[in-house]
C-alpha cells in the first residue's frame, strides 16, 4: 500500500513531555496565530526508539509526517499543526537517527496485512477505514446533563456480571437495530429488567478496544469476551450500534456516554472489568501493534535476558516494575472514571498488576499504594480477581484495605455443598460438614482479617463468565467444549457439578425438579450471606451454554441470553426475584454500618435442636444441619437461616431468643423456603423453642 504524504519541517520546539498522548498543548509553547484546535501537543514513552515519527490524516486531509523531535527520559515529544479532533495518526519508530527536517513524498506499506503504524498507548480511539489500526485524536464534549455517581455502599451492592453484546442480542423487546449494543445495554426494556431484579451495579466484560488471538481466525471463530485489549482508552467499536460505526469513533464514545448515563438515571452502577495484566500483542512472536514497537523491554515483564516472563497465559505480561507502565494504567482508570463517569473496575488476573522486581506478589506494591494514594481513583469500587498463572498466583484475602477480592473460596464451598456432596451422598458416600458452608456464608472473615478487611471484602459467586453457567452447574458433570476446537481440553475439570442423575437435557420431571431446586439454594445462599453478591448475567432466567465452560469464543446464540419465557425460567426469575427483595429488606432494617460493627452485630450459630453448635457437630460430616441467627443490637430484626443439606426432611427446633420485653420468646415468621412449598407456607409463624419442618436439600429464612 503507498500512502502519499506530505512532509512537515521538524525542529525542537517548546513542547512537553507530560502530558502523555495527545492534548492541548500549553499557550507558551505555540505562537499565538498558531494556536487553535487543530494543533497538538504529542508524547510518547518509546525508550530506546531514536527517532519517532508522527503519521496522521485531518478529516478529508492528505496524510502527513512528522518527526517529534524532542526526547525526555524516554518521552518523544513535538507540537503537531494540522491536526484537529477526529484526525487519525499512528508511528514510526527507527533506532537509527534521522536528518531533520524529513522529507518523504511517498511510504511505501506493503500490501501483506501487517501494521504499518503503531498506535498510541493513549490513543482515545482506534479507526480501521485505512485498512490498518489508526488511533484517532479525539474531544470531550459530551453533555452529561445532572449525571451522578449512584454511590452505593458496598453492604448494598449486588452486581450483575454481564456482556454488552450478548446481553440483548436476542430480547425481543430490543429493536433489531440497538440489539448487541451500548445502546441495547440502556434500552428501557433491559433497564426495567435490571431494576425489576434488583441489582444495583452491572459490571460489564472488557469493552476496551480489543482484537481476536490468531488462532481464532484459523478456527473460525472470535474472542467473543474480549479479554485481549489493544488500546486501554479506547471504547470498543464493535459494540456501538452501525450508525455510531458508521458516524465514527465521537459516536461510538457519546453512545458509551449515554449507555453509562441512562443506567446511572436508574440508579444503578457501572463496573468496568479491565485486562492490563497483557496486550493483543501477544508472545514475542506475535504481531507489533504498539508497546512491542516503542519499547518491548520496558513494556513487558522479561527475565533479564530478554525472555518473556509469561503470568497471563496469553504470551506477555505488562511489567508493572517500570513506572511507566503503573502510569499508563493509571492514566487509564483515571480517564474512564473523569470523562466516562465508570463507577468501578474489576481487574483480571489483578496478582500480575502487583508483581515486585523478584516477581512476587506484594500487597504494598507500588500500584496499589498509587491508587491509594488518588483522589479519583481511591473512591471506586476495586474488585481484585486476586489469582494469576504464575508461581505464587493465588493471593484471594491479600489485596490492601480499598479492595474487594472475586472470593474463589466461597464458590467452591457452596458448590461442594450444594452439589458435588449432594452427589456423593446419592452416590451412597458421605458430604462435608456444615463448617466451611458457614465460614464461607458468614463473610470469611478469617479469609480477610490478615490483610485488615471487613466481610464485605468478599465478592461472593457461584458463577462467573468464565465457568458453568449457574444452570449448567445443576446439570452437567463434565465439560462440553468442543465447539472451541480444542478436543475439549480448554476450561477448568474442576467444576463441583452435579448433573442430578443425567447429563444434560432432560424431560425426566423428577430430576427437573431437584436441578431446580439445587439452583434456588445456590441462588438463596447468595443472596442470604455476608459480602457482595455478583450474579452472573442470565443465571435469573436458566441460561445455559450447553455445557460449555469456556465460551470465549461463543459469539452466537451459545454465550447470548436466551430471553424465551418458559415455566422454568419464569419460576428461576420470581425466585431469584424474592430473595433478592429479601436481603434489601434485611439490610433495611439494620443500622447503617451493619456488619461492621463487630461487638454489636451477633452471628449465632445452632444445631438442629436448636442448641449451640458444638466442634464434634461441626466437624461431623453427618450432621448437614445448621441454624444461623444474625443481626444486631439496634436492628429492627433479626434474621434466621436454616440450612438442611441432608437428604432427609428434619424436624427442627428453633433456638430459644427471648423478646424485646425480656418475655419467655419471639416468633419466627418463614419469609422464604426454597422448597417447593414456598406458596404455601410463607408467612407462617413459629414461636422460639418450638419444632418446624424443613425439607431435604433445602433452605428456610425466618424474621423476628
Amino acid at each position: 500500500m503507498v500512502m502519499p504524504l506530505t512532509d512537515t519541517a521538524s525542529t525542537v520546539d517548546a513542547s512537553q513531555a507530560f502530558p502523555l498522548g495527545v492534548s492541548v498543548p500549553r499557550a507558551d509553547s505555540v505562537a499565538t496565530e498558531q494556536f487553535s484546535r487543530s494543533t497538538a501537543n504529542v508524547a510518547v514513552y518509546a525508550p530506546g526508539i531514536i527517532t519517532l515519527e508522527i503519521a496522521y490524516q485531518e478529516p478529508g486531509g492528505m496524510w502527513r509526517l512528522q518527526t517529534l523531535p524532542n526526547v525526555t527520559s524516554g518521552v518523544h515529544h513535538g507540537v503537531v499543526e494540522g491536526f484537529p479532533p477526529g484526525s487519525r495518526y499512528g508511528f514510526r519508530a527507527t533506532r537509527e537517527k534521522a536528518s531533520l527536517p524529513l522529507s518523504v513524498p511517498t511510504v511505501d506499506f506493503d500490501d501483506d496485512g501487517g501494521q504499518p503504524l503503531l498506535i498510541d498507548p493513549y490513543g482515545r480511539a482506534v479507526d480501521q477505514q485505512a485498512g490498518f489500526l489508526t488511533s484517532v485524536r479525539m474531544a470531550s464534549d459530551f453533555d452529561w446533563g445532572a449525571d451522578e455517581n449512584p454511590g452505593l455502599q458496598w453492604r448494598n451492592t449486588i452486581i450483575y456480571e454481564a456482556h454488552v453484546r450478548g446481553q440483548s442480542m436476542l430480547h425481543p423487546d430490543i429493536p433489531e437495530a440497538l440489539r448487541g449494543t451500548y445502546a441495547g445495554m440502556a434500552h428501557p426494556a433491559m433497564i426495567e429488567h435490571l431494576t425489576g431484579l434488583g441489582i444495583t451495579a452491572v459490571q460489564l466484560l472488557p469493552v476496551h478496544f480489543h482484537l481476536d488471538e490468531p488462532h481464532l481466525h484459523n478456527l473460525g471463530l472470535t474472542n467473543y469476551w474480549g479479554y485481549n485489549t489493544a488500546a486501554f482508552f479506547a471504547p470498543h467499536p464493535g459494540y456501538a450500534t452501525k450508525a455510531a460505526q458508521s458516524a465514527g469513533p465521537h459516536a461510538v464514545q457519546d453512545e458509551f456516554k449515554g449507555m453509562v448515563k441512562l443506567l446511572h438515571a436508574a440508579g444503578l452502577e457501572v463496573i468496568l472489568d479491565v485486562v492490563y495484566n497483557h496486550t493483543a500483542e501477544g508472545g514475542p512472536d506475535g504481531q507489533t501493534l504498539s508497546f512491542r514497537g516503542l519499547g518491548e523491554d520496558s513494556y513487558y515483564r522479561t527475565d533479564g535476558h530478554g525472555k518473556y516472563v509469561d503470568t497471563t497465559g496469553c504470551g506477555n505480561t505488562l511489567n508493572f516494575g517500570e513506572p511507566r507502565v503503573v502510569q499508563l494504567v493509571l492514566d487509564s482508570l483515571r480517564y474512564w472514571v473523569e470523562d466516562f463517569h465508570i463507577d468501578g473496575f474489576r481487574f483480571d488476573l489483578a496478582v500480575t498488576l502487583c508483581r515486585n522486581a523478584a516477581n512476587d506478589f506484594d500487597p504494598r506494591h507500588p500500584f496499589l499504594v498509587a491508587i491509594a494514594a488518588d483522589p479519583v481513583l481511591s473512591g471506586v469500587k476495586l474488585i481484585a480477581e486476586p489469582w494469576d498463572l504464575g508461581y505464587g498466583g493465588w493471593q484471594t484475602g491479600r489485596f490492601p484495605a480499598g479492595w474487594a477480592d472475586w472470593n474463589d473460596h466461597y464458590r467452591d464451598a457452596l458448590r461442594s455443598f450444594w452439589l458435588a456432596d449432594r452427589a456423593s451422598i446419592e452416590a451412597g458416600g458421605q458430604g462435608g460438614s456444615v463448617a466451611r458452608l458457614a465460614d464461607a456464608m458468614s463473610g470469611s472473615a478469617s479469609l480477610f482479617e490478615a490483610s485488615g478487611r471487613s466481610r464485605l471484602a468478599s465478592v461472593n459467586l457461584i458463577a462467573a463468565h468464565d465457568g458453568f453457567t449457574l444452570a449448567d452447574l445443576v446439570s452437567y458433570d463434565r465439560k462440553h467444549n468442543e465447539a472451541n476446537g480444542e478436543q475439549n481440553r480448554d476450561g477448568h475439570g474442576d467444576n463441583r457439578s452435579f448433573n442430578h442423575g443425567f447429563e444434560g437435557p432432560t424431560e425426566d420431571e423428577g430430576i427437573l425438579a431437584r436441578r431446580a431446586q439445587a439452583s434456588r439454594n445456590l441462588m438463596a445462599s447468595l443472596m442470604i450471606s455476608l459480602g457482595v453478591p455478583m450474579i452472573t448475567a442470565g443465571d435469573e432466567i436458566g441460561r445455559t451454554q450447553q455445557g460449555n465452560n469456556n465460551a470465549y469464543c461463543q459469539d452466537n446464540p451459545l454465550a447470548w441470553l436466551d430471553w424465551t419465557s418458559t415455566p422454568e425460567s419464569h419460576a428461576m426469575l420470581r425466585s431469584t426475584k424474592r430473595v433478592i427483595r429479601l436481603r434489601k429488606e434485611f439490610l433495611a432494617d439494620q443500622p447503617h454500618n451493619y456488619p461492621l460493627r463487630e461487638g454489636q452485630s451477633y452471628l449465632y450459630w445452632f444445631d438442629a435442636e436448636g442448641q449451640p453448635m458444638s466442634l464434634d457437630r461441626w466437624n461431623d460430616p453427618g450432621h448437614r444441619v445448621v441454624q444461623l441467627l444474625l443481626g444486631s443490637d439496634d436492628g429492627r430484626v433479626a434474621g434466621l437461616v436454616v440450612v438442611n443439606g441432608s437428604a432427609a426432611d428434619v424436624r427442627i427446633t428453633l433456638p430459644k431468643v427471648t423478646a424485646d420485653d425480656g418475655s419467655a420468646g419471639r416468633l419466627f415468621e418463614l419469609r422464604l423456603t426454597t422448597s417447593d412449598l414456598h406458596d404455601r407456607r410463607q408467612g407462617g409463624q413459629v414461636a422460639s423453642g418450638e419444632r418446624d419442618l424443613v425439607q431435604a436439600s433445602t433452605i428456610n429464612i425466618y424474621r423476628t
